[in-house]
């Protein structure tokens, strides 16, 4: 015989609702024990999260940032191949979309030491500016890559061969940059063919795979803090900016194996002749951005910028190292912060910022 049959329908319809508020009082407390997985929300509070910390990348020495629209490109040194990153939040870098868009090739002069590539958008065709080697340090030259499609994740990639510069030296931390209607290309090289000093030299581009004949210096590591008791003496990874009336070229001397390694910059007129070593000034400031040792700042270096999503702020792109002595190795991760400027006109980088320290997200992250 069923349960129900031994009872009249008004007694069984009082067991069955005493059940479940049993069952629903049962559910509920043990949402509160350490056993009981908790009833979510389901209309949680909308929270916004406006900081962040650094780093915003563990690893990619050598940063290198653009920004396309609404979003941003990162590529840095991976030693093996180019990795392209994609994010619309700069300070979500860690979860941005990741593809190797470029392998090397077996052999060759621009088969191996792969560093410090940079993506640029030139009349909407994409660029790839990376130096490379066949092994042999003493090897590095300037490479360049090209994509006609207008995404830079899509498989259109191209190796154009050498970007073969004047006197054909050693050459590294290539960039192109415009200025009135004429591109130039930096870089950072040898004199001659002994690992001596890296300077920084300058030419004209006759096109974006084609630069001019004539190479001139300028700039030569002398201060103090660029030659930093180095053997070879290093000036390297120059980055153009125009703003207003001046053009700044920062670059990093010190010697990346050292703690001491740091940014500077060099500027002149806007009006000025941008192949005139003379018309090129240091700034009184050098170095402009060092190590901050309380706050895991080793080293900071390599930097390039970017302006936040609303196009108000201008920020810094950077590696530094977590520790003293980890040189120039995969350590180096990548960290970022607001920059200002003077009433004169010349950029405030700051000190490197703690790891610990929450920092405002920039303007228009949302």
């Amino acid at each position: 015989m069923s349960m129900h049959q031994g009872m009249n329908s008004k007694t069984y319809l009082v067991i069955i609702l005493t059940a479940l508020v049993m069952s629903s009082c049962i559910s509920c407390s043990s949402g509160d024990s350490d056993e009981g997985a908790p009833n979510p929300d389901p209309d949680p509070p909308v929270q916004t999260d406006t900081t962040f910390k650094n780093p915003i990348r563990n690893t990619g020495p050598d940063p290198w940032v653009i920004k396309d629209r609404d979003e941003y490109f990162v590529t840095f040194t991976t030693g093996r191949n180019i990795t392209l990153l994609r994010t619309k939040k700069m300070s979500e870098l860690s979860k941005a979309t990741s593809k190797v868009i470029w392998v090397p090739p077996a052999s060759g002069f621009n088969a191996a030491e792969i560093w410090a590539p940079e993506l640029h958008k030139i009349d909407n065709v994409w660029y790839v500016y990376y130096a490379a080697s066949d092994g042999n340090n003493e090897n590095h030259r300037m490479w360049v890559l090209q994509n006609t499609a207008a995404d830079p994740f899509e498989d259109s990639w191209e190796d154009m061969g050498e970007l073969e510069l004047p006197d054909d030296k050693w050459a590294i931390d290539g960039t192109p940059f415009k200025v009135n209607d004429q591109y130039y290309f930096a870089w950072s090289g040898w004199e001659g063919d002994e690992n001596i000093r890296q300077n920084i030299y300058i030419s004209t581009m006759e096109n974006p795979l084609k630069v001019g004949t004539e190479r001139v210096c300028l700039l030569k590591p002398e201060d103090s803090w660029e030659t930093n008791n180095t053997s070879p003496l290093v000036t390297e990874a120059p980055q153009f900016f125009m703003k207003d009336d001046k053009i700044f070229i920062f670059y990093s001397a010190g010697g990346c194996w050292k703690d001491g390694y740091s940014i500077g910059t060099i500027w002149m007129e806007a009006t000025g002749d941008i192949l005139n070593p003379d018309a090129w000034k240091r700034s009184e400031q050098n170095p402009l951005f060092v190590s901050n040792t309380s706050g895991n700042a080793f080293g900071p270096g390599h930097n390039s910028f970017f302006t936040s999503v609303n196009g108000e702020e201008h920020w810094i792109l950077y590696h530094a190292n977590a520790n003293a002595g980890d040189g120039c190795g995969d350590k180096r991760s990548i960290r970022m912060q607001k920059i200002s400027w003077d009433a004169a006109g010349f950029p405030v980088l700051g000190t490197p910022e703690a790891l610990d320290k929450e920092l405002e997200k920039p303007a228009g992250e949302e």
